[in-house]
């Protein structure tokens, strides 16, 4: 239904683009003038303008769709705390299911003994 709905816009769009080409210049944009044109009646600018109302309108419909429809199944995920209590692979802590994050940091934090400098140290000067 989601591939439907994406064709259906994209054509929208499409069809939407070359129509406001189509449309006659107003002038004075970037000094160009409108000119006798392609489209050069009163009626044809009515059409074109009506015409871009209803894509512009079936545009803007299609999206909050295909918006919906792309959230419809989502289910709300922290980003903070894990979803499941399990030890993941790394080793890295997560949160108990009393505390916070910072509280499990705290907790791996002083269960690992202070560690020695990775590498040599520069001789200090007295």
């Amino acid at each position: 239904m989601q591939t439907v709905i994406i064709v259906i816009h994209l054509m929208i769009v499409a069809t939407l683009i070359a129509t406001v080409l189509l449309q006659k210049s107003e002038g004075g944009g970037l000094g160009m003038g409108g000119g006798a044109g392609f489209m050069s009646s009163r009626g044809t600018a009515n059409l074109l303008s009506r015409t871009t109302a209803v894509l512009a309108a079936g545009f803007f419909l299609t999206s909050l769709f295909l918006s919906w429809l792309a959230s419809y199944d989502r289910k709300p995920s922290s980003v903070i705390l894990p979803t499941s209590q399990s030890q993941p692979a790394g080793g890295a802590p997560t949160a108990p299911s009393g505390g916070g994050v910072l509280d499990s940091l705290k907790k791996s934090d002083e269960a690992q003994p202070p560690s020695a400098p990775p590498g040599p140290e520069a001789p200090r000067s007295q």
